[in-house]
């Protein structure tokens, strides 16, 4: 104690600001220090959330971009796919058509040959008919009396026949 009085200290004032200073820094510590650094490590969590929040939102991101890319190339793949298959449809189609076509063609070709043939006979079968009359009517004329029609048109028809084989 002595040498606190040397150096000119109250041991009792001492002590009174040692325990005013332990006072002093107990109401510090338990109303400012102690919530300041509670309230920063608060914040320091809440960084550090949302610092793992944004890094897990990023990795779904990328997560939803490759997904999107592979949906998009599927749809594309899809749609190629569509694509080929109505092409090939439609080649199908017209092949179908154009063969269709062609039969119902060669059909009315056929029927019209037909019909032409049907009336080139009909028509000969005319024709020889009223040549036969006009030979008739010709020899009838040139002899000037009146021949057997039934027996002269029989031997005019023969001729004619035989006429129309030698062509």
């Amino acid at each position: 104690m002595e040498l606190f009085q040397a150096l000119g200290l109250n041991v009792k004032i001492l002590i009174a600001q040692l325990v005013n200073f332990a006072i002093l820094l107990f109401i510090l510590w338990k109303f400012g220090y102690g919530p300041m650094i509670r309230f920063l490590d608060e914040r320091k969590e809440k960084i550090e959330s949302g610092i793992k929040n944004f890094e897990e939102a990023q990795k779904r991101m990328v997560e939803i971009e490759e997904k999107e890319k592979q949906v998009i190339k599927e749809a594309q793949k899809q749609a190629q796919e569509l694509i080929a298959k109505t092409n090939d449809m439609i080649a199908r189609r017209k092949k179908e058509m154009t063969k269709k076509a062609k039969e119902e063609i060669s059909a009315i070709v056929q029927k019209t040959k037909d019909d032409l043939e049907i009336e080139k006979k009909i028509t000969l079968k005319h024709i020889k008919e009223e040549s036969a009359d006009l030979v008739i009517e010709v020899l009838e004329k040139i002899l000037g009396k009146n021949m057997d029609v039934s027996i002269d048109k029989a031997f005019i028809d023969q001729a004619i026949k035989e006429f129309s084989k030698e062509k």
